[in-house]
């Protein structure tokens, strides 16, 4: 699926076209019968001109459903069509004109429309567990989309004032609505950000990452059947050191929906001691999102090999990911730690003054709070390399 157009005339309605692209998304990929391509990839093709043909390719999708949004006053006209990627037909064409409170009605038509062109035997079971509840009221939704748009802002450019602005905006989503579960798994999301990366007093807090598992529990509460409060509360228990449990969480989500995916579950997996299983994740997942948040699949590729003592591995995968996001101090200490244990030292005390120049404060100590490994001994191993490569202790 691409990225539906905004036509509205004002770039500052991205956020809205994003949204309903990617709650479409969110449907069709609860069918099992579909093998749906996952955001991020898909919208590596946005503002682009481009050949269905070629996007059926690279994607390796048989269909692409493309079409635009156009929002103007209290109206919304929504276009979509799904055509042959091989052939280049158009298999399914509509059009809808809406209040923009009836825009849930709509994705959901969509979605059905696509379902039965190409899935006529999908059971109604199915069906069914696509509808997720929506949220009471209009400006809830959009309060979200907002947040969300923020909250992907900084994870795409670490842009620390758009964190801030997402956790605003889910919270005047919340206070609007407060059974919108997607609301408060993001916002979950955002707090659990916060804990583990030193932008504020939110940095390693427990109150901070109590807030998180308060606001996961409750999305789970309100929409037990929504996969990403699912993996909202796995993601939590990872930083609880409730391994198990967390795991249990991402494995509820593929319940739920066949065709998600979140490189979390390899993390979970790899701080409880299965790197392997980590690895297969990460891979199956490339199929799904071949274009994913790459620095953050192949860091944890590069962690599950590390598990592995793989180190010339790990140390590639790194230095991939150092390349990508050379500001972000996980990505240079996990470097200076691989190249310690595979000898190369000269390499790792560079990359420690690294970890130093974006986090002056950065000790081995502090920094063991956030290896919640299982296995004490995989802890042990990375501890070790950034001794080696000259890090602080305390």
């Amino acid at each position: 699926m691409l990225p539906f157009a905004n036509l509205s005339g004002d770039p500052q309605q991205d956020f809205f076209s994003d949204g309903i692209t990617e709650d479409i998304i969110t449907e069709l990929s609860r069918f099992s019968e579909l093998l749906v391509i996952a955001r991020n990839s898909s919208f590596q093709y946005k503002g682009k001109a481009v050949d269905i043909r070629q996007v059926g390719r690279e994607l390796g999708a048989r269909y692409v459903l493309e079409g635009s949004v156009r929002r103007s006053g209290d109206r919304i006209r929504i276009a979509a069509q799904l055509i042959d990627a091989v052939t280049g037909a158009h298999r399914w064409a509509e059009r809808y004109d809406r209040e923009p409170h009836d825009v849930f009605a709509v994705q959901d038509e969509v979605a059905r429309a696509i379902v039965v062109t190409l899935a006529a035997h999908v059971n109604r079971a199915e069906i069914e567990r696509a509808l997720l509840k929506p949220p009471a009221a209009w400006e809830a939704y959009e309060y979200y989309l907002r947040g969300a748009e923020a909250f992907f802002l900084h994870i795409n450019r670490r842009i620390t004032g758009s964190l801030y602005d997402a956790r605003r905006l889910l919270e005047q989503s919340l206070a609007i609505d407060p059974g919108y579960a997607r609301a408060a798994a993001m916002l979950s999301r955002a707090h659990v950000l916060a804990y583990t990366e030193p932008y504020d007093g939110d940095y390693l807090s427990s109150a901070a990452l109590d807030r998180a598992l308060e606001l996961a529990e409750t999305a789970v509460d309100l929409d037990a059947r929504l996969p990403q409060a699912r993996a909202e509360l796995g993601n939590v228990l990872i930083w609880k050191r409730q391994h198990e449990a967390a795991i249990a969480e991402f494995e509820r989500a593929l319940a739920l929906n066949p065709n998600f995916i979140d490189y979390r579950y390899a993390r979970a997996l790899t701080f409880a001691g299965e790197p392997a299983r980590a690895i297969e994740v990460l891979e199956a997942n490339m199929r799904l999102d071949p274009f994913q948040l790459l620095i953050y699949a192949t860091g944890w590729l590069g962690e599950a090999n590390y598990s592995l003592k793989r180190y010339g591995e790990a140390v590639r995968l790194f230095r991939e990911c150092a390349s990508r996001s050379p500001n972000l101090q996980w990505s240079r200490f996990r470097l200076a730690f691989a190249y310690a244990q595979s000898g190369q030292l000269e390499e790792a005390r560079k990359e420690a003054a690294a970890v130093l120049r974006i986090n002056p404060g950065f000790t081995i100590e502090s920094w063991k709070r956030l290896m919640v490994f299982k296995d004490p001994k995989d802890a042990e191993r990375r501890i070790d390399g950034l001794r080696k490569a000259g890090l602080p202790e305390s």
